[in-house]
């Protein structure tokens, strides 16, 4: 399988380390410009190169920018970057793109689990969703949060946000795109309610799942590790891509 990526920090450098059976890293689209090995800043340099998949791992505007393209080159699109589609407009014409040309719009479940079990609960029908994000506040400098909450003298967890996901991803796009990610496996990005605390009380990110419906409830909660190169996100992100992307080319494939 030919694999392209879109970004190169936290997580695309992880992908390719990871060296992938049966899977031949082709191309690397960055930001900044750059024309050296697999690295390219050039669009149409990256798209020369005739892919199955392609893996994007930089941002929202990554998504809205070369998402479309990607489904029509014949690719399938891994995207990490949720949070992207609470625009309904850049969603509908992805997923449009993807049926048009064969190909598949993946959502990986990235930093968050429990995507299984939510989205076979969403079958049988859900009642409500709750995802609670909670990071140290030094994970929310850059963001609106600045605005709402001196950062840097917090003593106590301090809720930034409380609302509907399509809000709250729109809100800090690089923290809660699981939130997102979680809304569309389940009851939408309106039906689904994000929490998002600022907590100087720990050193970890900290995600809450919880489900009602007609399956029961659920609850889930996973405490990860920072990851070094981004504060924003946790290691377990790039570990989670690592599987998705191994997984296209993987004669066993574990929790579809």
């Amino acid at each position: 399988m030919r694999l392209g990526l879109i970004g190169y920090g936290a997580i695309g450098k992880h992908v390719e380390a990871a060296g992938l059976e049966n899977i031949e890293l082709v191309s690397v689209l960055v930001k900044r410009p750059r024309n050296e090995g697999k690295l390219t800043h050039e669009p149409e340099r990256f798209f020369a190169h005739k892919l199955d998949a392609v893996a994007e791992c930089a941002g929202h505007e990554a998504v809205r920018v070369h998402g479309q393209r990607v489904l029509e080159s014949g690719a399938d699109f891994l995207v990490t970057s949720v949070g992207a589609f609470t625009d309904t407009a850049l969603f509908d014409r992805l997923l449009a793109a993807a049926k048009a040309s064969g190909t598949r719009l993946i959502l990986p479940s990235a930093g968050i689990g429990a995507l299984d079990i939510l989205s076979s609960a969403a079958v049988g029908g859900l009642e409500s969703v709750t995802v609670t994000v909670r990071k140290d506040p030094s994970a929310w400098k850059g963001t609106i949060a600045e605005t709402l909450v001196d950062l840097d003298s917090l003593t106590a967890p301090h809720t930034v946000f409380d609302g509907p996901v399509r809000e709250g991803a729109r809100l800090y796009p690089q923290n809660v795109n699981i939130s997102a990610a979680a809304a569309i496996a389940g009851i939408g990005l309106d039906r689904t309610r994000v929490v998002i605390v600022a907590d100087p009380t720990i050193t970890t990110h900290i995600v809450e799942l919880e489900a009602k419906g007609a399956f029961g409830r659920f609850t889930f909660r996973e405490d990860v590790a920072v990851s070094e190169e981004n504060r924003k996100t946790g290691k377990l992100v790039a570990m989670a891509m690592v599987k998705s992307v191994r997984q296209l080319a993987s004669s066993l494939v574990v929790a579809a």
